[in-house]
């Protein structure tokens, strides 16, 4: 073996080992073990870092949500369940569930599952029970009296009934109107939720440099917004998002009953676009605009009306199966590459090995989701690495039978070879990506694995497989030309 090449090949074994351990740390760990019994060591465990499964090999936690849509006019409830879908995708995906999968289950129906995820009220809190984000405008000052008088009333009457050890809901309820003292007595909902809300965003003040909070309604909600700025100019404007304050803002760090967020009309607002301004911290800012942006779902869901754990069942059964079909398609390959290939038959199947732990490590590194489907795009991925050995190998043996010297062969095969191997894995890629561009959840994990795959199948055909043909250059086993040509 020419020293050039030495190196090159104990940085990619070395890369090898790694992943390997990365991927499989418990082996180590018990070897850690026994030297630790042994030698009385104390020597620590390796990190083990889970495979991330998906729902249909790990299980998990499966809601139904009902969705509102009484208000909703109906030529328009496919596209705002289809909005509240992705929205609440995008939300889950903030807080790192593995590959969830949101579904429509009838006309107003939506089915989340979370993999990997046992507690029921976790799931339930991760979704945060989908914030109802309200506009509400100033009362005037008689209709606040009004309501006012009214919660004295209802307090009196069930004063009086404590007093007298009486039933106080029914005293509430005999007040007339007594439903008037369950209403906000300063702000009243308006037409204007967090469905006509588009985006909220951080900006600066570019005269001040003061953080503002830009907001941006949708043609509909930019039209009800100017009627409410029309009739409201000098009050103010109150901002709830589950019926509470959307930020703290006396600073006691909890938001309840004593907050009040409600920015100033200062005038009427056209064109569906306004500033709030007057905010003192870019932290206040930013935690404005998320929680505006976590209310801009277009209805409100509540509590789910159904929730279970559910098992893997048959996807434990499919998993084992896939991961055996997997080994045994996996070992008639390096069957038949060695048999046909001969020497670079052997060669390719280590480089095939090598790929296979650094594709299995990189998977890990980056939590891909271990789903039936992105395990079968794992699996293709493996082919199409073996395809790329094909197509040098067969450039290789023309350079051979062309009379050329070994090493030329090899490069001459690789620089051949190339173009096909790019161009096809090209064209793939392109797939791939418009699979998980517009693919549901499960495609999105297919086209995933498969385009990372792809990938690193680029990286070891034409590195790790080159690599270990160049170390023969100059051997004697170079010059056995029957073991570098194929059978036919």
């Amino acid at each position: 073996m020419q020293k050039k090449q030495f190196w090159p090949l104990i940085g990619i074994l070395a890369l090898t080992l790694v992943a390997a351990v990365f991927c499989f740390p418990q082996y180590v760990n018990n070897g850690i073990d026994l030297a630790n019994s042994k030698l009385a060591w104390k020597i620590p465990h390796l990190v083990n870092v889970p495979f991330k499964l998906g729902l249909d090999v790990k299980g998990g936690i499966e809601l139904e949500y009902q969705a509102d849509l009484s208000s909703i006019p109906e030529n328009q409830r496919s596209g705002v369940m289809a909005g509240l879908r992705d929205l609440i995708e995008r939300r889950i995906n903030v807080y790192g569930v593995a590959e969830p999968l949101i579904q429509s289950s009838g006309a107003n129906r939506l089915i989340v599952e979370l993999p990997g995820v046992e507690d029921v009220q976790q799931a339930i809190n991760w979704i945060g029970q989908t914030p109802w984000l309200q506009f509400s405008e100033q009362r005037d000052q008689a209709e606040t009296q009004k309501i006012l008088d009214k919660i004295k009333q209802v307090q009196d009457a069930v004063k009086a009934a404590q007093d007298k050890k009486t039933d106080t809901q029914a005293a509430m309820i005999a007040v007339p109107d007594y439903q008037l003292a369950l209403q906000n007595p300063y702000f009243k909902d308006t037409d204007l939720t967090g469905k006509y809300l588009k985006k909220a965003s951080l900006t600066f003040n570019q005269t001040t440099g003061a953080p503002e909070v830009d907001l941006q309604f949708d043609d509909q909600g930019a039209k009800i917004f100017e009627d409410i700025t029309g009739r409201n100019v000098g009050k103010q404007l109150a901002i709830y998002l589950d019926g509470a304050s959307i930020v703290d803002t006396n600073g006691d760090g909890k938001i309840d009953g004593s907050d009040l967020y409600a920015p100033r009309i200062n005038e009427k607002i056209s064109g569906g676009k306004a500033v709030i301004t007057g905010i003192t911290a870019v932290s206040e800012a930013k935690t404005l605009v998320a929680r505006l942006n976590e209310g801009a779902l277009p209805v409100p869901l509540g509590q789910p009306i159904s929730q279970e754990k559910i098992g893997p069942t048959l996807g434990a059964i499919s998993f084992d199966q896939t991961v055996k079909a997997g080994i045994l398609g996996f070992l008639l390959v390096v069957i038949f590459m060695i048999f046909y290939y001969r020497l670079p038959g052997v060669l390719a199947s280590l480089a095939l090995t090598i790929y296979v732990v650094l594709l299995l490590a990189l998977f890990k590194l980056i939590g891909v989701t271990m789903s039936l489907a992105a395990i079968g795009g794992f699996i293709l991925s493996v082919g199409m690495a073996v395809d790329a050995n094909v197509l040098i190998f067969t450039r290789m043996k023309e350079e051979l039978e062309a009379g050329k010297t070994f090493i030329a062969s090899v490069e001459e095969g690789f620089n051949r070879a190339w173009p096909a191997i790019r161009d096809g894995n090209f064209t793939t890629i392109v797939v791939g990506v418009i699979l998980f561009l517009f693919g549901t959840s499960f495609v999105k994990g297919f086209a995933t694995t498969l385009n990372i795959g792809i990938l690193v199948s680029m990286f070891s055909a034409i590195v790790i497989t080159r690599s270990l043909l160049r170390a023969f250059a100059g051997s004697k086993i170079e010059k056995v030309t029957w073991l570098w040509k194929p059978l036919a």
